[in-house]
């Protein structure tokens, strides 16, 4: 078997690692130190790595990976699999999306040694750890309090991408560009695949998509034979959103929505309301577009231009399968 070697170890065949990602100093010499969960196999196979916790408010993929971790699904039959739970662990600890640099940490890839916290984060992990991985599955939540249907974000036109998207199964897949300094850019001009699945909304677990991601997990991994897991045959197919559009409040005030996450709606059709709180106004909120609602806003009180409904446009059905 080839010899591999993560964060300055050899990890041997058959071995079980905790190891810990260096990637600051605290103002006393404290260091910072992310974990990391390293399970390889005694069989050569693909190196899987599955990660949250990049805004350290995304609650729900750290529990899909803590849940992965506990049921012992990280110790493969083939391959390695690498567990990174909580990147973030400054955001993580304080609730907070972002390091206490205020900066975004998936907006500073692939980063500097010696650049700011966000970026020496973004360095470590791209120095150390995305190197020695072929295959990446990133957990995300909407932010604040957008909730998102389960999905898959990848390129429609990476047929490898769609591919790992249609094994993973999740309820929608949307195409998405690549962002500038993310990860996902990061990872793609180093050559590997990686999926970003998003799920619910911070500060939140919600069992329903704890579920979608973990079924999308166990899926993957029978798929490269590094698990053999027992699942029940799919019922449904994603639905492939081409494109996608905001809704804004059409003023400030109390929200109501009338539609559920998922659903399929026509243009015209009525979606919620926002009114004062004194009862005297009442404006209507009505779909510009047909499509399918892939995250709700749902705070309770919104400001006029707030994102409160994102509407997603499928391909046509002949181009799904």
């Amino acid at each position: 078997m080839a010899r591999f070697y993560i964060l300055g170890k050899e990890i041997l065949p058959g071995q079980s690692v905790e190891l810990s990602m260096d990637v600051a100093k605290l103002h006393t010499h404290t260091p910072v130190q992310v974990p990391v969960f390293v399970e390889r196999s005694l069989k050569d196979g693909p190196i899987v790595l599955l990660m949250a916790g990049m805004h350290g408010d995304e609650i729900n993929g750290m529990e899909i990976i803590r849940r992965v971790i506990r049921k012992k699904w990280n110790k493969p039959i083939a391959g390695t699999i690498i567990c990174l739970p909580v990147f973030n662990i400054f955001g993580y600890l304080n609730l907070k999306r972002e390091l206490p640099d205020g900066r975004d940490l998936n907006r500073s890839f692939p980063g500097s040694k010696n650049g700011s916290l966000a970026s020496q984060f973004a360095y470590q992990f791209m120095s150390q750890i995305a190197p020695n991985v072929d295959i990446v599955i990133d957990f995300h939540t909407g932010s604040a309090q957008r909730s998102n249907i389960a999905q898959v974000r990848c390129l429609l036109s990476d047929p490898i991408s769609m591919e790992l998207a249609r094994v993973f199964n999740p309820p929608f897949i949307v195409h998405s560009g690549y962002i500038s300094k993310s990860v996902r850019e990061a990872l793609n001009k180093m050559g590997k695949k990686i999926l970003l699945f998003e799920g619910g909304k911070t500060n939140s677990i919600d069992e329903t998509i704890v579920e979608e991601g973990l079924l999308g997990i166990q899926r993957i991994l029978n798929h490269f034979h590094m698990k053999n897991f027992k699942l029940e045959p799919t019922e449904s197919e994603p639905v492939i959103i081409k494109s996608s559009r905001w809704l804004r409040a059409p003023q400030s005030g109390v929200f109501h929505s009338v539609v559920k996450n998922g659903q399929y709606v026509e243009q015209g059709d009525l979606l919620g309301f926002v009114s004062d709180p004194y009862g005297s106004t009442e404006r209507k909120i009505k779909s510009n577009t047909k499509g399918f609602i892939i995250c709700t806003n749902e705070a309770p009180l919104v400001n006029k231009g707030d994102a409160i409904f994102h509407i997603g446009t499928a391909l046509s059905p002949d181009k799904q399968a």
